[in-house]
């Protein structure tokens, strides 16, 4: 999609470990993919090193050296023969970026980064996830995200995979009282997209000017990406 005078793209995308349908691990496939839609922020969840440790590919290095000029990993687990977790790549440099540890108890280390971003635009305080599975879970980890919202009163961006299909109690309505703009596009499973698992939310809500999504990943991921424009 043309960017029709918007002035910035974000895009959050679960690339389940660059393994595809087939399956097959091609991290060309993925990068070519977010290159088409141009993006200047780009969020990816389940970025995985440990099946492709055996082809001598680091996905972190190869996404952040592909994708963007700037870049930090949150690597929630790590075993012997590689490492997981999500990635937030930027064009524009990144500064006062921190990696928060939202897991709730023994459930699987969940992370989420924070970074207030040198748009030509502003400042864009950008915060990037992957929430848990279960509603105990994503409740504790939402209020963590609005922590890092806080009170900035710069555009604030909120983006990533939140596992979230309930709406009374969910993420998605504790997150939309702060930061009213969102997407609603359905997005998994990829195939067939019945769930709204990926989101992007803005405030202020006039700065989003479209979301939209490309069903091209469905070869891809079982999760389609969303992008969304905004304005300066």
């Amino acid at each position: 999609m043309t960017r029709d005078g918007a002035a910035l793209r974000v895009m959050t995308w679960n690339i389940h470990g660059a393994v595809g349908r087939n399956p097959r691990f091609d991290l060309k496939r993925v990068v070519d993919l977010i290159r088409r839609s141009d993006p200047d922020i780009i969020a990816l969840q389940e970025v995985d090193s440990r099946g492709a440790a055996k082809s001598g590919e680091d996905p972190f290095a190869v996404l952040q050296t592909a994708l963007g000029n700037h870049g930090v990993g949150a690597k929630s687990i790590t075993t012997t023969d590689g490492e997981y977790g999500q990635t937030l790549i930027s064009r524009w440099p990144m500064r006062g970026t921190e990696i928060r540890d939202i897991s709730y108890g023994e459930r699987e280390p969940r992370r989420a980064i924070k970074s207030d971003i040198e748009t030509p635009c502003g400042p864009l305080r950008v915060i990037a996830t992957h929430l848990g599975l279960s509603i105990s879970e994503r409740r504790s980890q939402t209020r963590a995200l609005l922590e890092l919202v806080g009170e900035s009163s710069a555009t604030t961006v909120v983006l990533g995979d939140f596992n979230d299909w309930f709406w009374v109690g969910s993420v998605r309505s504790a997150l939309a009282r702060e930061l009213p703009a969102q997407s609603c596009l359905r997005t998994f499973p990829s195939f067939c997209p019945i769930l709204r698992l990926d989101h992007i939310y803005c405030r202020p809500p006039e700065r989003m000017l479209r979301s939209f999504t490309d069903s091209e990943a469905r070869h891809i991921s079982d999760h389609l990406p969303v992008f969304a424009d905004l304005r300066c």
